[in-house]
């Protein structure tokens, strides 16, 4: 499958974007969706991951209440809305499919990436 990101910016401390990822070359419906993030000199980090059909959600704890994710199976498609945000929430963010559901904060049990978009917050 293939992953595009785009929606990241530069934007305000306290101000919001939404991420989309679209997919394609195969049912994106059979994937778990993930978002990650990585700073410059950090790991990549996992931010958030959605179920096949949307029913579960999991998040990073820094970013519960302020970041939302969502999907639109019918458009291949995977969102991050994120709202109030922080300087460190500065990073390049990529989403990811994963064809089980199991260990989602896990870099490693991702199989097709995206090839990032950077979000940078200023103060």
């Amino acid at each position: 499958v293939q992953l595009q990101a785009s929606g990241g910016g530069l934007v305000q401390a306290g101000g919001s974007l939404r991420l989309s990822c679209a997919a394609s070359g195969h049912t994106f419906s059979s994937y778990v969706m993930g978002w990650f993030r990585q700073a410059p000199g950090k790991e990549r980090e996992f931010v958030a991951a959605i179920s096949f059909r949307g029913v579960n959600t999991y998040y990073l704890d820094s970013v519960k209440g302020r970041f939302t994710i969502s999907r639109d199976n019918a458009k291949s498609t995977v969102y991050l809305q994120m709202n109030s945000l922080k300087r460190e929430d500065t990073a390049v963010y990529y989403c990811a499919a994963a064809r089980q559901a199991a260990y989602l904060r896990d870099v490693d049990r991702y199989d097709y990436w995206g090839q990032g978009t950077q979000v940078t917050v200023s103060s």
